[in-house]
């Protein structure tokens, strides 16, 4: 099968309080942000505003999942490096290059993917797009097959 997002959006729904999708999204957001402030802590950004490669790269794989009709949620596998391109110019749009694996954890489940085993023979994905570094931009392209 192929996934194919264009478009699509890095933020997380909202919702009005008190239901289930604005809770899911409050946990999500919560559990996210604490993983970012980990990631901060170990991989300084060199500016407030400015994604990192690897910042961008999971912005989009979450965006895999909530975006997935298969059963089970995608992990990063493996992270291609950037291309030596002028990184710091931070609102132009930056290829990415990653490759996914199919975890055990049910995509309807509320485990991060990141604390969920790969799956024995689980399927992988090479995913190729363009994204931007900067926070404000949400757009991105991402083909997965």
């Amino acid at each position: 099968p192929r996934l194919s997002i264009k478009g699509g959006s890095l933020g997380l729904g909202g919702g009005r309080l008190g239901t289930v999708k604005s809770q899911r999204a409050s946990l999500s957001l919560g559990r996210w942000s604490l993983w970012l402030l980990q990631l901060r802590l170990v991989l300084p950004s060199a500016s407030a505003q400015a994604l990192s490669y690897r910042e961008a790269v999971l912005h989009t794989g979450d965006c895999i999942n909530d975006g997935s009709t298969e059963a089970n949620l995608y992990r990063l596998l493996e992270l291609d490096p950037p291309p030596e391109q002028d990184m710091e110019d931070r609102g132009a749009r930056k290829p990415l290059s990653f490759t996914v694996k199919e975890t055990v954890c049910p995509r309807t489940s509320q485990q991060p993917p990141e604390q969920c085993d790969f799956k024995e023979n689980g399927l992988v994905k090479q995913c190729v797009g363009t994204a931007s570094l900067d926070r404000s931009d949400d757009q991105f392209d991402l083909n997965c097959n």
